[in-house]
């Protein structure tokens, strides 16, 4: 990959949905980073992370002002207790010399979180999780990391979800 990873992803002030996914990523990343299980993490976000918590700090400060909390719990949840599944299915849709190692921590930990919603989340389709991701992976990378997260993704979405993406007739 090109650039290495922006540090200030921002997603649209008003969407607690986006704000659960990029701090479902941070947490993902933090939990392998750290060794911390994934309800320690969830914990630590939950208490420390989400919301305004009586301080104007942000996206900068690593937080995340508006989040789903629910749907931030089940996505790193779910990327947990699937996680041989999940990584199984991104190591798949790899190509050539690639292993999940050799990705970059913070696209390792969005593909997971994007997979981990892919496996649980049938209400949220398919192809709106793909958009989220897409625009989270743009806050986090300015090189050619959203396009190859694009293609992993809409692999993992057809293996995943094949049903939505057959033609209706």
């Amino acid at each position: 990959m090109s650039q290495g990873p922006k540090r200030n992803p921002r997603p649209n002030a008003g969407r607690p949905r986006t704000g659960a996914r990029v701090a479902a990523v941070q947490a993902l990343f933090q939990s392998e980073a750290g060794g911390e299980s994934a309800e320690t993490v969830i914990d630590q976000f939950v208490r420390h992370r989400i919301g305004t918590l009586g301080s104007d700090a942000g996206f900068e400060d690593g937080r995340v002002p508006q989040a789903d909390v629910p749907l931030f719990s089940k996505i790193v949840r779910g990327a947990a207790t699937n996680s041989e599944t999940i990584d199984a299915a991104i190591s798949g849709h790899l190509s050539g010399t690639w292993t999940l190692d050799r990705l970059d921590p913070v696209l390792r930990a969005l593909l997971r979180a994007a997979a981990a919603e892919f496996w649980d989340a049938a209400d949220t389709p398919a192809k709106v999780v793909i958009n989220e991701y897409m625009d989270i992976a743009h806050g986090f990378f300015d090189g050619e990391e959203p396009r190859f997260a694009n293609g992993v993704l809409d692999a993992l979405a057809r293996q995943m979800r094949g049903g939505e993406f057959q033609p209706r007739g």
